[in-house]
């Protein structure tokens, strides 16, 4: 079984106007729409439409957070998320235009009760089975809160997949996680540099894996993916062609089609092509991609 842990979902709201947004006037909608969002929901999505089912935990809270929940379970998924007591689940607004703006909301207040019943949870994961740690946490929660679910799971022959920035995900790394998926801004930040090259890319992901990564999914945005395996394999793919028309959940859908590619024939070459079909599809779809989109690509 495949679990996400999405520790901030939300219900993105979706506005399309006509033109450019109008800072400080009015601003109508030509189009709107609702979605499931957060990382680790995204993740749960796309699996589902590649034929993985998996479980969601996580947190919720409020009506906000029994409407994403109910909403989800609409969708197939299953959940067995938290329902804390302070704060509300995030409602994130997403406005196409001209260009994209996002703002995000702040999430809910997660206690230290919320965390030993996510822990509770997590005591049930068996060997074999993969749990997806993605995104970002809520600011109540610190940096070291990937860390500390790795450090609790070691030993337990569970496969981990961390998709994070930051400390959060350079915390994790004397777990030795089975796949991190930074993108390239996100690489260079751990090193304070910009990274320009597929070389200078290469040097910084094998760092990674020197520190305990065992294989590093880099994400290049239109310029597709890099691959370093833990047999010492180093794979580059290119995007295929298309009109990008969401960036949202683009890298979401990358980590997803990955795990299943790796579930499906256990061959890195073939994970990274699924993978990077599965993200392109997504930035060239509305919302995420189906699976005929990702076939197609494929």
């Amino acid at each position: 079984m495949i679990y996400t842990v999405p520790f901030n979902p939300a219900i993105d709201y979706v506005v399309h106007l006509e033109g450019g947004l109008r800072p400080g006037s009015l601003n109508r909608s030509a189009a709107e729409e609702y979605q499931f969002g957060g990382k680790g929901v995204n993740v749960s999505n796309v699996l589902k439409t590649l034929g993985y089912d998996t479980v969601a935990l996580g947190f919720v809270a409020g009506f906000l957070g029994d409407g994403l929940e109910q909403g989800l379970r609409d969708m197939g998924l299953t959940t067995r998320f938290v329902h804390v007591a302070q704060g509300m689940t995030r409602i994130n607004v997403k406005v196409k235009a001209e260009e994209e703006t996002e703002i995000n909301g702040m999430g809910p207040v997660i206690t230290a009760d919320d965390m030993a019943q996510l822990y509770a949870q997590l005591d049930d994961i068996q060997p074999g089975d993969m749990l997806v740690l993605s995104g970002s946490i809520p600011k109540c929660l610190p940096d070291i809160t990937y860390a500390e679910i790795l450090a609790h799971m070691e030993g337990r022959g569970v496969q981990i997949v961390v998709d994070a920035a930051g400390e959060l995900l350079s915390t994790v790394l004397r777990y030795r996680p089975f796949l991190i998926k930074p993108n390239h801004h996100e690489l260079g930040d751990l090193f304070g540099r910009e990274l320009h090259s597929d070389v200078e890319i290469v040097a910084c992901a094998k760092a990674l894996q020197e520190r305990g990564g065992r294989n590093v999914l880099v994400s290049l945005a239109g310029n597709g993916a890099l691959l370093l395996d833990e047999a010492g394999g180093c794979h580059r793919i290119h995007c295929p062609s298309g009109t990008v028309r969401n960036s949202v959940g683009a890298g979401d859908a990358m980590v997803a089609g990955f795990l299943a590619g790796w579930l499906e024939q256990g061959d890195y070459d073939y994970a990274l092509r699924l993978g990077t079909a599965a993200g392109s599809a997504t930035a060239f779809s509305l919302g995420l991609a189906t699976r005929e989109d990702i076939e197609r690509l494929l």
